[in-house]
């Protein structure tokens, strides 16, 4: 019996398209083969549990779960799991939180595909892939401070429209202590209003809405 030497993959996606592209690619490909499909975190988990690929290329946003969550399952158990990141943004937040659960890349949708299936075969052989766009995106905020837990509370229900007596509320603090944190949300992040922090917080992965 002859053994398939062929990069054996999984692809966990939520957009059908995506997931047809992928196919089509890896379907050109003389050594590899797309052995599971899986449109959530949990059935990628299970999947994973199931098949062992070599490597599972993983959305970061999916419908029941955090795409990192389910990379940081997926390595609890298989400690040598190979598992690249995809994402259609460049938060950096997102690229720095899956490098540290153990993601061996991080690739963007918009990359052309020859990079795309070169990135599988570097990361099958071993090696971490992280493209120059990426790494930029990284580099640009390394200096910068982080929120912290309790400001991207407030943050996330600033971006579910609540007003600062509203996140008060909430949070069981007074408004005075709410508008010193929003005012320190701003300042890290260099927004003029606290619309715009909500942006660039939605941009860089800090925050999802």
């Amino acid at each position: 019996m002859i053994q398939d030497s062929r990069i054996r993959i999984l692809c966990v996606d939520d957009h059908p398209l995506l997931r047809e592209g992928v196919a089509a690619i890896i379907g050109a490909q003389a050594d590899m083969a797309l052995v599971g499909q899986a449109t959530d975190g949990r059935e990628g988990i299970r999947q994973h549990r199931f098949l062992r690929p070599d490597v599972t290329l993983m959305d970061v946003r999916l419908p029941d779960m955090s795409g990192i969550d389910a990379l940081i399952a997926i390595r609890s158990e298989f400690l040598n799991a190979q598992v690249i990141m995809l994402s259609t943004f460049q938060g950096d937040v997102e690229i720095r939180r899956a490098l540290q659960a153990g993601a061996c890349g991080f690739l963007l949708k918009t990359m052309p595909p020859s990079q795309f299936v070169a990135a599988i075969r570097q990361v099958h052989g071993g090696k971490k892939c992280v493209p120059a766009d990426v790494a930029t995106q990284l580099a640009e905020y390394l200096t910068e401070e982080s929120l912290t837990a309790r400001e991207i509370e407030i943050l996330n229900l600033v971006a579910a429209g609540k007003r600062n007596s509203d996140v008060a509320d909430t949070l069981s603090i007074t408004e005075d202590t709410v508008k010193v944190h929003v005012r320190h949300i701003m300042e890290k992040l260099g927004a003029n209003a606290r619309t715009e922090a909500v942006v660039i917080a939605a941009r860089r992965g800090i925050i999802q809405i």
